[in-house]
């Protein structure tokens, strides 16, 4: 099915600055990943630290911080992980869900989908 990359913006909490970012959309990842430059650049400061895990089962401690995330013209607060040097930025499930998103693997693209109250 392959992946592909769109541009979002990543912005503060309040609002007041925002920035574009390429990000490879992926449904495997819970957490959006944001270089870490990037949201020290935007005023963005860790608030928690969690663990998450590599596809190869390797496991890290990685800072956390709410944002403000602007999707294919919606938007959200969402949950962004502080990239380190190596990590790819991608576009998590959780953001994904917050705007009402979804990767659509054949055309490439994201979709609207309704939300669910099953």
């Amino acid at each position: 099915m392959g992946t592909f990359n769109v541009t979002i913006q990543i912005g503060n909490l309040g609002g007041e600055h925002f920035t574009d970012i390429e990000v490879m959309a992926d449904t495997g990842a819970t957490t959006t990943v944001i270089p870490r430059p990037i949201l020290t650049g935007l005023g963005i400061a860790p608030t928690r630290r969690e663990t998450f895990e590599y596809a190869g089962g390797q496991r890290v401690q990685l800072d956390m911080a709410e944002a403000r995330a602007r999707v294919s013209g919606r938007e959200t607060n969402t949950w962004v992980i502080f990239g380190e040097e190596g990590m790819s930025p991608l576009l998590g499930a959780y953001t994904l869900e917050g705007v009402f998103l979804a990767v659509d693997p054949y055309s490439r693209e994201l979709i609207p989908v309704t939300g669910s109250l099953k």
